[in-house]
């Protein structure tokens, strides 16, 4: 038995030396070391033997089995780390080659703007107040002197939710609940910026949905001539020093008297051309006195207090001050037309 151990060892040591991969090492393992193996059946032949040799011969197949073990487990361990340097070298990342550039987007042109307007109003002393995109009718209609059944209500056909909730249909309602929120008092002065909506049909130049930006001012003394002033201010920065504007006689509910506001044509220097029609003149903003009853229904004494009000476009701004002939450039998220402003 002690030849045939001896036998056992030396062919599982060859075989252990020469196997190529974990599997052949597994196999070499449950040959020589599983139950059926040749050295377990050495073990059961050990009744056989005197009382004398059966310790020696249990010692020596101890012996045997853990040195099989033992080279078994440095030869996987030498297979795994040559696999894995093997692994590493075949994956090997070079981290001097330059990455795959990744394209950035920009700033919309819109947020340019409104944030242009904002900083400009913020340098006159004016704040920024939002409100709900989702508007009570009350707010939205009747607290800016457009009561139910209202003929004016037809220009801003909106989206009603129910009969008392709709989709806003400009940024007044925002006024209105500022000065609700001054209890009377002035001064307010603020610029309301936002999304509004109409029951519209999307061509060159309407859309459903648009952004608008309105400012108030309400104080005692407050004239007309300061509402000059301000939007004289608020063309020359936007559109440049040489812009001259005028105001027209209009119609507003919510102001009285109300005017609608004119730049000269830059394109023509006001001589006239195709862009103005002819005019030397371009439509810019509508604003004016705010209402008495306005003043009235958010707790302001008119004999005392008085303001004024305006509200413009931002897709209207940029398009006249970038050349923009369609309004649905804005809203179709083609970076060929976004790309060019990245930097206005």
């Amino acid at each position: 038995m002690k030849e045939r151990l001896m036998e056992l060892k030396h062919e599982a040591l060859e075989k252990v030396t020469h196997a190529t991969d974990v599997k052949g090492l597994q196999d070499v393992r449950v040959q020589y070391l599983g139950k059926k193996g040749p050295i377990t059946e050495v073990l059961r032949g050990m009744g056989k033997l005197s009382a004398e040799e059966r310790p020696v011969i249990g010692q020596l197949a101890n012996e045997v089995r853990e040195e099989i073990a033992n080279a078994i487990e440095q030869k996987q361990a030498n297979l795994e780390a040559a696999a894995l340097e093997k692994q590493l070298e075949d994956e090997t990342i070079d981290v001097t080659l330059p990455g795959r550039p990744v394209q950035q987007g920009g700033r919309h042109l819109l947020t340019n703007i409104i944030e242009e307007i904002e900083d400009l109003f913020i340098g006159m002393g004016f704040e920024v107040a939002e409100g709900p995109e989702v508007e009570t009718d009350y707010y939205n209609f009747e607290a800016l002197n457009l009561p139910k059944g209202h003929p004016a209500r037809d220009m801003q056909d909106s989206f009603y939710i129910t009969e008392e909730l709709l989709m806003r249909t400009h940024t007044s309602p925002v006024q209105a609940r500022s000065m609700e929120k001054h209890e009377g008092k002035g001064p307010v002065k603020v610029i309301c910026p936002g999304k509004v909506y109409r029951r519209d049909t999307d061509d060159a130049t309407h859309s459903h949905q648009f952004t608008q930006i309105e400012g108030l001012l309400v104080d005692e003394h407050v004239r007309m001539s300061d509402l000059k002033g301000v939007l004289n201010a608020f063309a020359k920065q936007m559109f440049g020093e040489e812009r001259e504007i005028r105001l027209r006689p209009s119609f507003f509910p919510f102001t009285e008297p109300s005017v609608e506001m004119d730049i000269s044509c830059k394109m023509c220097g006001g001589e006239g051309c195709s862009v103005c029609k002819g005019t030397g003149w371009i439509e810019i903003l509508g604003a004016g006195m705010v209402h008495p009853n306005v003043l009235e229904m958010a707790g302001y004494d008119s004999n005392k207090y008085t303001g004024f009000a305006f509200g413009m476009g931002p897709e209207r701004i940029a398009m006249l001050k970038y050349g923009i002939d369609d309004i649905r450039h804005f809203y179709t998220n083609d970076v060929r037309f976004l790309n060019q402003f990245h930097k206005a």
